[in-house]
């Protein structure tokens, strides 16, 4: 009996499409509200008219670092470029500095000190409620010369690890946040970029140059975690709704290939998250509310005199907050609940170093009851004739220490623990709508992690850094399937056990000038599982031309575990004789090789050329001749194999175009183009396009803010003011100030998206016909091609700062001209024909922010 692959079932996709789905409109019902709702709404509306009136500045804190040691910089040049008269000041013996008294709004910040190269930050977000706090890392240039005059464009998409030489990026969550169509959700934010696309609406999955989205590596504070998202399950890395909340986020990397030797157990690119420290001087407050949850957040100083500081959030899901409250949106009886808190508390100390504990969970559940359903309206997103009973819990806890040593040195240690738990239990329905148990699953996946690392600036020429990681897998994966023909159950996964998987890595960098860098490095694996191990090379070359033009070579060869339930696997007979064939699997390898060229243009302006070539292999494929490979997992696809082994080929290949416009003046744009070819080779020696074989992918995207006038205030004559009693003075000053100090500002954002179609295997309708059921043409697999996908998205966002309140209201929409998507085919059997499921149809988003 084939295994039921836990990132199609129908668990999964009934989760998914009771949330998302809006091609299909459920029955409209009148808007319910209780008594406890209108005092909740009522409170809501008063807090959004009502602000304080105080003068409308703000302050800009931070530190400066040395990028590689994290050692302070002393005098270091901090500017607000084109404020009249100047605001700037210098960093103190500590490397802090403090702005204050700066006006609200978008703004541009310069870093400079001697010997280092110039940082600018572009577009920054000053808002009445919230404190603007930075931490800014500078890199010492190797030649250096008494006098230095910058002359060179400004470098905006440097990113954060420096020993990155090619497909990287640097992202803000504050263009999580701008850019239509993110749902604030960074996973759905990388897609705009070069080589990413998305594999579905429903989903924020991740596909990279035609790779599995399993292929990519999540990780945050530096340790790597399980699926973050809800309704995720094991083995797959994406979802409906995700618990990474942009509000905690700092700027992180994303990485597409080939990347440095700290980064194993992933094949197709590597998400490398920062959670930003909470204010250390002040308490600052967050509430939101949209369709992805009501969040509310603080962060503050536990004293001003330690430094030590406080961020949480926590986030409830909103339709099942209104369910309570009696609002029905005409969504069934199918409530998604989920629930998710993250936070991070920092402790610097003056000689035992930086102290900080980090973590992020969430909770998620929902369920499908046909047996109780009166008839398919009462519960439209039930999946034919089942009840579906799905809940998911994932947590990770860390602790981390930094000691910086005196000589240019650090060593971090960073420990951590993390539990992802998938419990699906579906009952099918007969005519009468009796419920029968027909598949259960229990998964529990608990890691352990130890992270260690010592980082050496030998000078500006000259970086090593050399460490090792150790996974502890204690895993619990057990499942099983009714079969009729046996009036039994059969096991289809079964593990109760540990196993790990270590990690020792090493890199160097060596800049022998300022034009050419070389990183270069070693990264192994071992799973001791099964004695598996890969030892794999990691380089690459950077060569700066001039200022303006910079051309980069890498290679890396990597390799990743598949599934962790894979492993585990059983085959039984209806006698009750087992066996678990994949235990030995060995790791899927992948070269990647990336020639890259960048060109910075005048006007805040660059492009980006890039060409790449993977070779994957050891893929897993089915032992008896069929077209299944490991490397189409994570789509809409038939059933995997209990038997798996290695030996799949694949290849992916293709080049990418980036023109983008930065943040500057108000306004900018993106311009992402992929062409892109994604084959493989699976056990019956056929080559085949996989499933993500889109062929290309266009993205347009821009953005324009305007900042509202001001209203001046009204002059009074003297007679006039000597006719107005004291405090009816007072008053009329106070309304006038408000006018005054009030900012205002309208942002409008819109996005194109145009890519080609997903690969399906086409349907034996003769045989299915026959066996009343889909009977897939293996031989054909993924031969059929969907209509070219394409989306418009648009969004609109008011800001409004009043004294120390910032409030924010977005509107936006999805796929404005509700164009039909396919997603995939799904057979009718009473009909005896194939019925196109549509992705996600024009979709409206309300959210509004107040910071404090």
């Amino acid at each position: 009996m084939s295994h039921v692959n836990n990132s199609t079932n129908g668990v999964e996709q009934g989760a998914f499409y009771a949330v998302y789905r809006s091609q299909k409109r459920p029955k409209k019902r009148p808007l319910r509200c209780n008594p406890t709702m209108k005092r909740f709404l009522a409170i809501l509306f008063l807090t959004v008219m009502s602000s304080a009136v105080l003068a409308q500045t703000q302050t800009i804190r931070g530190v400066v670092t040395d990028q590689e040691s994290r050692m302070p910089i002393i005098g270091a040049a901090v500017v607000v470029l084109g404020s009249d008269p100047i605001i700037g000041t210098t960093t103190d013996i500590d490397g802090n500095f403090k702005l204050p008294k700066v006006e609200v709004g978008r703004i541009d910040l310069e870093v400079t000190y001697l010997g280092y190269s110039p940082k600018t930050f572009n577009g920054l977000v000053l808002q009445a409620g919230k404190e603007l706090v930075l931490n800014v890392q500078m890199q010492e240039m190797v030649v250096k010369q008494d006098e230095v005059v910058v002359t060179a464009a400004r470098r905006k998409d440097e990113v954060l690890n420096t020993m990155t030489t090619v497909s990287a990026r640097v992202f803000s969550t504050e263009e999580a946040e701008r850019y239509a169509g993110t749902r604030n959700d960074v996973s759905r934010m990388a897609t705009n970029f070069a080589g990413v696309r998305g594999a579905n609406d429903a989903t924020n999955d991740i596909v990279i140059r035609g790779n599995s989205p399993t292929g990519l590596l999540w990780r945050l504070e530096e340790i790597d975690i399980p699926n973050p998202n809800h309704f995720g399950n094991l083995g797959s890395t994406g979802g409906p709704v995700s618990m990474l909340n942009s509000n905690v986020l700092s700027n992180s990397d994303f990485l597409t290939g080939a990347f440095p030797s700290e980064y194993g157990n992933g094949i197709s690119g590597v998400f490398d998250l920062k959670m930003r420290h909470g204010n250390n001087e002040k308490h600052e407050f967050l509430a939101q509310i949209g369709f992805n949850g009501l969040e509310v957040g603080a962060e503050g100083p536990f004293s001003r005199k330690s430094g030590a500081s406080y961020l949480i959030n926590f986030r409830y899901s909103t339709l099942a907050l209104f369910a309570l409250g009696g609002v029905d949106f005409g969504t069934g009886d199918a409530i998604p609940e989920y629930s998710d808190l993250s936070f991070k508390v920092r402790i610097p100390t003056k000689k035992a170093g930086i102290f900080s504990v980090f973590g992020m969970g969430g909770i998620s559940s929902i369920e499908f009851i046909a047996s109780q359903a009166e008839d398919d309206a009462s519960n439209f997103y039930s999946q034919g004739g089942l009840d579906i009973y799905d809940k998911t819990m994932t947590g990770v806890v860390g602790f981390s220490h930094t000691y910086l040593f005196k000589d240019a040195s650090y060593i971090k240690t960073v420990v951590s623990g993390s539990t992802l738990l998938n419990q699906d239990v579906i009952d099918s329905v007969d005519v009468n709508r009796n419920p029968f148990d027909w598949y259960k699953q229990n998964f529990q996946d608990h890691r352990f992690q130890g992270l260690m690392y010592y980082k050496k600036k030998f000078s500006a020429k000259h970086n090593l850094k050399v460490g090792s990681r150790t996974t502890v897998f204690y895993s619990v994966l057990k499942d099983s399937a009714f079969v009729p023909s046996w009036n039994d159950y059969q096991t289809l996964t079964d593990f109760d056990g540990v196993t790990a998987l270590i990690q020792p890595f090493a890199q160097w960098q060596w800049r022998w000038n300022d034009s050419w860098t070389m990183n270069t490095g070693l990264h192994a694996q071992v799973l001791t599982l099964n004695g598996s191990y890969a030892i794999e090379p990691r380089w690459g070359l950077q060569w700066k031309v001039n200022p303006r033009h910079r051309l980069s070579l890498a290679y890396g060869l990597h390799s990743q575990m598949v599934a962790l339930d894979q492993y585990f696997l059983v085959m039984e007979d209806s006698l009750g004789n087992r066996a678990t064939p994949n235990r030995d699997l060995d790791f899927v390898k992948s070269h990647h090789a990336v020639l890259g060229y960048d060109w910075s243009l005048p006007f805040d302006m660059r492009i980006k050329l890039e060409a790449y070539y993977q070779y994957i292999y050891d893929a897993g494929i089915s032992r008896d001749s069929s077209s299944y490979s490991t490397l189409n997992v994570g789509s809409f696809s038939q059933e995997g194999p209990d038997d798996i082994v290695n030996g799949g080929t694949g290849t992916n290949y293709g080049l990418e175009l980036t023109f983008e416009k930065f943040l500057t003046k108000g306004y900018y744009w993106l311009l992402t183009a992929s062409l892109y070819d994604s084959r493989y080779t699976a056990s019956d020696g056929v080559e085949r396009n996989t499933v993500f074989n889109g062929n290309y992918v266009l993205n347009v995207l821009g953005g324009y803010e305007l900042n509202l006038k001001r209203k001046n205030p009204k002059v009074k004559t003297a007679p006039e003011r000597i006719q107005l009693k004291e405090k009816k003075l007072a008053r009329w000053n106070k309304k006038q100030e408000r006018k005054k100090n009030s900012q205002f500002s309208l942002k409008f954002d819109v996005k194109f998206t145009l890519a080609g179609g997903s690969r399906f295997t086409p349907i034996d309708l003769n045989a299915s016909s026959i066996a009343k059921q889909a009977v897939y043409m293996d031989e054909a697999a993924y031969s059929k091609q969907f209509e070219p996908y394409y989306r418009l998205d648009l969004g609109l966002t008011f800001r409004m700062s009043r004294g120390r309140v910032t409030q924010e209201f977005m509107a936006s929409c999805q796929n404005v001209t509700d164009k039909q998507n396919p997603l995939y085919n799904q057979y009718d059997p009473d009909e005896n024909r194939l019925v196109n499921v549509n992705q996600l149809g024009i979709y409206p988003l309300l959210q509004y922010k107040i910071l404090f």
